[in-house]
């Protein structure tokens, strides 16, 4: 391969990890760059989870064998079966110089660590060319933030020409561009979790609630799914701020925090959310209306028990009740919120539900009679 050509196929791998989105489409894209500018026929990236003592593939591509998924959940192989991974890096490295990548071959090593040659070698990763019909492979240790970080590794199938020295020394120059496309990918994941989690309890803010309802108010238009939104407003917060101060009340919060993660977890894909101040939400899609309220239930039992504040108005509003046609995620926001204002206002214990007072239901009546709009909508529905 010139190096014209070499050039270009780095500079493919560097823009498809630029224009990923998610972490798993960086992954893809690095695994494929490397694969097509080392005329490979299969690619894996793996990521060494130190605390486990084991490769964790992240992405495979190209010609997979029989159970090589393209995302695996759980693709994994423990480090003490590729010696030659801590070895390497941590004996070779450790002496000097850069990480550089090695060949691998069904017959024995290729040049790169190996065992120098010795007769009879064949240690797992050579087994496992042999068993997928692979004839040889390039494998090339990942550096990120001056650590290993994983790898990088392309196969050829028996029969193709093997990989040369010069195929792993220009492994070693995609690794860096690899690395610098991770780094990117970990930086936009990072920035992306600071704009859509709450500070303090680690919980989803109100942007991530906004963005997931509207989602959520689609899929039911579109596919009939079930949406049900609980609003909690946790009781007593001020008092303990005022009395005990505000790290107290913050502690308060996190508390909360906990148990209403612990309670959405009993609904599958659930939503648990900071809304602000006192303010918390669960935004469920899928389980029924009457799942919802049981775990409402459970949530106000568990506030209750808290050894500061004073439990929690707790208000559900479900599009599986007789809440009428909901069009839009705001009605959804302002049935819930009316219900619990009501179990606010009655000093409830148990949460209060839209649609289940029948026809005249006053909780309809005070959403539907509010519309109001604007950013400070729910703060002028409840008359705060």
């Amino acid at each position: 391969m010139g190096e014209d050509v070499r050039l270009r196929a780095v500079v493919a791998l560097a823009q498809g990890m630029a224009a990923a989105h998610t972490p798993r489409e960086s992954w893809r894209a690095a695994a494929q760059g490397a694969l097509i500018a080392l005329g490979g026929s299969f690619a894996a990236l793996s990521v060494w989870e130190r605390e486990r003592g084991r490769l964790r593939v992240l992405a495979n591509v190209g010609e997979r064998a029989a159970g090589e998924e393209e995302f695996p959940e759980n693709e994994a192989y423990p480090v003490n079966q590729f010696p030659e991974i801590t070895e390497f890096l941590h004996e070779r490295w450790a002496g000097g110089g850069e990480p550089h990548a090695w060949v691998e071959t069904a017959g024995g090593p290729g040049p790169g660590p190996g065992d120098g040659g010795r007769a009879g070698y064949c240690h797992q990763r050579v087994a496992a060319l042999r068993r997928r019909g692979r004839g040889c492979c390039v494998v090339a240790p990942i550096v990120l933030h001056g650590r290993a970080w994983g790898e990088l590794y392309v196969a050829r199938p028996v029969g193709e020409p093997v990989f040369e020295r010069a195929d792993a020394d220009f492994a070693s120059v995609l690794v860096a561009v690899v690395a610098a496309g991770i780094a990117q990918t970990e930086r936009l994941e990072e920035a992306r979790r600071l704009a859509f989690t709450d500070s303090l309890t680690g919980l989803a803010n109100r942007r991530a609630v906004d963005l997931r309802l509207d989602e959520a108010v689609e899929r039911h238009r579109a596919e009939g799914a079930v949406v049900s939104l609980v609003v909690c407003d946790l009781n007593g917060l001020k008092r303990v701020n005022d009395s005990l101060g505000h790290a107290v009340g913050d502690r308060l919060l996190e508390r909360f925090g906990s148990v209403l993660s612990l309670c959405g977890a009993m609904l599958p894909g659930a939503l648990a959310a900071r809304l602000g101040g006192d303010e918390f939400c669960l935004l469920s899609v899928g389980p029924s209306s009457d799942e919802v309220v049981r775990v409402a239930d459970e949530l106000c039992l568990r506030a209750g028990e808290l050894e500061l504040g004073d439990g929690v108005a707790c208000g559900v509003a479900s599009t599986g009740d007789p809440i009428g046609a909901v069009r839009s995620a705001r009605r959804l926001f302002r049935l819930a919120d009316a219900a619990q204002y009501r179990a606010k206002a009655a000093r409830a214990r148990v949460p209060v539900i839209a649609g289940r007072e029948g026809a005249d239901d006053p909780v309809i009546r005070l959403a539907d009679s509010a519309r109001p709009t604007g950013a400070g909508e729910r703060r002028r529905f409840r008359g705060r």
